[in-house]
């Protein structure tokens, strides 16, 4: 009796599951394709109505599977800072990345609102788009004919303080001031501030000549 009544349960049971199956079976139903109605195949996988995915073919594309098939929408890439001066695209992503903002100066990055003295003549600042903008200083032309260049300094020092030079053979200096003799027949005098076009590229001095007179030339001893 026992072994009846559990016989008669099993098949209850497998009448059931074959009548589950063929009512799953008889829901989807299948295409002429082979494809079953009902889900949406892309990047080689079946997709089931309400399952989104990314194309791989575009990983800007997302779709979702619905009833009537893949209904597909592309996402814009939001613009990147003016200040973006690293950016990365992975293959995966659909937009590219800003990986660091801020400001490329001469092969060296700054970060924004950094101030900055690439040079000794130059004081910069790193702008908030990006850019970096630099004051150069104007330094006057050196009242002197052998400025010194020090490091870390923008403008150049006359040491040895204002002076020109004697003639246009540029082999001799004299201090600038008080007119000085150069000979016993020549005078000259370097030009100074209150000279017209003083320092514009005029670094030679005015001389002025006695008339009629031989300079003296220095003496040789023999022995």
């Amino acid at each position: 009796m026992v072994f009846s009544e559990r016989l008669s349960l099993e098949r209850r049971i497998r009448r059931v599951v074959l009548a589950l199956l063929l009512c799953a079976q008889a829901g989807l139903g299948f295409s002429v394709a082979g494809q079953q109605e009902g889900t949406c195949e892309a990047n080689g996988s079946l997709y089931f109505v309400g399952e989104w995915y990314f194309l791989d073919s575009d990983h800007c594309t997302q779709c979702e599977c619905t009833t009537e098939g893949s209904a597909c929408s592309r996402t814009e890439c939001t613009s990147l800072p003016a200040a973006c001066i690293h950016v990365s695209h992975y293959p995966t992503d659909c937009c590219p990345r800003c990986e660091k903002i801020g400001c490329e100066y001469r092969g060296v990055v700054y970060e924004l609102g950094q101030n900055f003295q690439p040079s000794e003549c130059e004081q910069c600042t790193c702008e908030n788009d990006g850019i970096a903008r630099c004051l150069v200083a104007d330094c006057a032309p050196p009242p002197c004919v052998n400025p010194d260049y020090q490091p870390g300094k923008c403008c150049p020092e006359c040491k040895e303080g204002p002076n020109c030079y004697v003639d246009a053979s540029r082999s001799r200096v004299i201090p600038a001031g008080e007119p000085i003799w150069v000979d016993s027949c020549t005078k000259c005098r370097c030009h100074d501030g209150q000279d017209a076009g003083y320092w514009e590229g005029n670094r030679l001095a005015t001389c002025s000549r006695l008339k009629n007179c031989t300079p003296e030339q220095p003496s040789t001893k023999k022995n």
